[in-house]
């Protein structure tokens, strides 16, 4: 099928966004709402998650989870990645989707109560949250070319944020009236949903873009991973002859030729080790990682020290466990107002104008300005604010510059590594803060402002680190490489 050359209401619409050109809006806003409600499912099952943990064990408790999540995402991530190798995208993502949802379902089944079950649902959410997102993040960078992922990355994110404050205000608002497990229910039809979704734009894309290729040919039926070696074939064959080999390559959603070959390849975890512009992606998301959560171990403990002040027991007629729910569901909805409207009206601007280099360096810049402030006033309502800062540019700016980094590797890279460096980096980072939670509690007596002072000095590493990331990123698209 022919791409339109005429602008549709709907793409002139969307302009005032970012830049949309013909034919592109219907996918775009597709994979908005997609992950609008993939986010939606996420906030609700977070707030419950976190007002759960909190009101079953301690922030100490929450923080030291982020080992055990490790410990899983070292198990589930190489099988994923060895699963990538061997069926198509879509059947990937429906697998890994509906199995997440059933094991959601199967927790309503049981008493969400005891430190153990408490934890179990605490790690599995958060596992659930990192790998489904950045499942999500690898279909939207394998239907596009960088150039158009730099344009439309910030309207499907647009989708994240507002996922994120549709979540967080359901679980809020939802947590009495429908009770914790009739919440989860309702995220668990969220998840359901957006993989209808997501399977529709697969099949969209391919008869927009396969429909004259043999189906054994398409998306349909090759893996998501097994392009690399047939990539280079060809790469060595065009250095040598100056003529591409047509016979074995695909085009894929912008209409670029890609090409696959049957066989496994790298193990997740060596694809990112083995490439320098990968593992310097690990490291910045760790240090983000580190240092968001060693201020959310901060904010937690101040949340609730000024709760026992207040009140012991029930409060206003709610258990414990509701009482943290809603109150987290009013928090997240604050953080992601602001991350949506940054979303909406400035992120694609920030990418136009200043680059995804500078994009990198802002969520830094903001951390280090407000781990200053805390430094000196640590109280809850400036820790709260400068918290809030530092989400909301995490969940719109950052978020959306990071996933475009992804925009010039190979598929597998795009499946395989993204999984090792949007979990496993994630939830080591998470775990580094946990150590030091566990040091600065149990061994120094580190206090708020110790905390804060420790997180200025990863900032200024997780500066340096961004700065060469967004080199790095430039270099690959000014010559059209991939990381190697």
């Amino acid at each position: 099928m022919a791409a339109p050359s005429t602008p549709s209401p709907l793409d002139r619409f969307l302009r005032l966004f970012t830049d949309v050109r013909a034919g592109e809006g219907v996918t775009a806003a597709l994979l908005s709402f997609d992950v609008l409600l993939l986010l939606s499912s996420y906030y609700i099952l977070k707030s419950v998650r976190d007002g759960l943990i909190l009101a079953g064990t301690s922030a100490e408790i929450k923080s030291y989870t982020n080992v055990l999540q490790v410990l899983v995402l070292v198990v589930i991530v190489p099988l994923y990645g060895k699963l990538a190798d061997r069926v198509p995208r879509r059947r990937l993502i429906n697998v890994v989707t509906m199995a997440f949802a059933i094991s959601f379902a199967a927790f309503t089944s049981i008493t969400l109560d005891g430190t153990v079950v408490v934890v179990v649902f605490y790690v599995w959410v958060s596992v659930f949250g990192a790998m489904i997102i950045a499942q999500f993040w690898s279909f939207a960078n394998d239907l596009y070319a960088r150039e158009a992922g730099e344009r439309l990355f910030p309207l499907v994110a647009f989708g994240s944020s507002l996922g994120a404050v549709v979540g967080a205000n359901l679980a809020g608002q939802l947590a009495v009236n429908l009770g914790i497990p009739n919440l989860i229910l309702v995220a668990v039809a969220m998840l359901a949903a957006q993989m209808l979704i997501i399977n529709y734009i697969d099949k969209r894309e391919r008869r927009r873009h396969e429909a004259h290729l043999p189906l054994d040919e398409t998306t349909a039926m090759m893996t998501a991973t097994r392009a690399v070696q047939v990539e280079r074939a060809q790469e060595m064959l065009l250095n040598f002859t100056g003529e591409p080999d047509s016979g074995s390559s695909r085009t894929n959603g912008d209409g670029e030729g890609e090409s696959e070959l049957a066989g496994d390849g790298k193990g997740a975890f060596a694809l990112v080790l083995g490439t320098r512009y990968l593992l310097m992606i690990g490291v910045l998301t760790m240090l983000l990682n580190f240092v968001n959560t060693t201020g959310g171990y901060v904010m937690d403990s101040l949340v609730l020290e000024t709760a026992r002040e207040i009140a012991s027991g029930p409060a206003g007629g709610l258990s414990q466990a509701e009482f943290m729910t809603a109150y987290y569901g009013s928090f997240y909805s604050v953080v992601n107002l602001i991350g949506l409207l940054t979303q909406l009206f400035l992120v694609s601007r920030i990418v136009k104008y200043l680059g995804v280099g500078v994009g990198l360096m802002i969520l830094p810049i903001i951390s280090l300005g407000a781990y200053g402030l805390i430094t000196f006033v640590p109280v809850l309502g400036y820790v709260r604010w400068a918290k809030t800062a530092e989400n909301a540019t995490d969940y719109s700016l950052n978020n959306t510059v990071r996933n475009m980094l992804f925009l010039p590797t190979t598929r597998e890279q795009k499946y395989k590594a993204k999984q090792v460096v949007d979990s496993f980096a994630q939830r080591a980072g998470d775990t580094l803060s946990a150590l030091l939670v566990l040091i600065g509690t149990t061994m120094i007596a580190l206090s708020t402002s110790g905390f804060a002072i420790v997180n200025i000095a990863a900032v200024l590493i997780w500066l340096v680190v961004a700065f060469k990331v967004g080199k790095e990123y430039k270099r690959l698209a000014d010559t059209g490489e991939t990381p190697s």
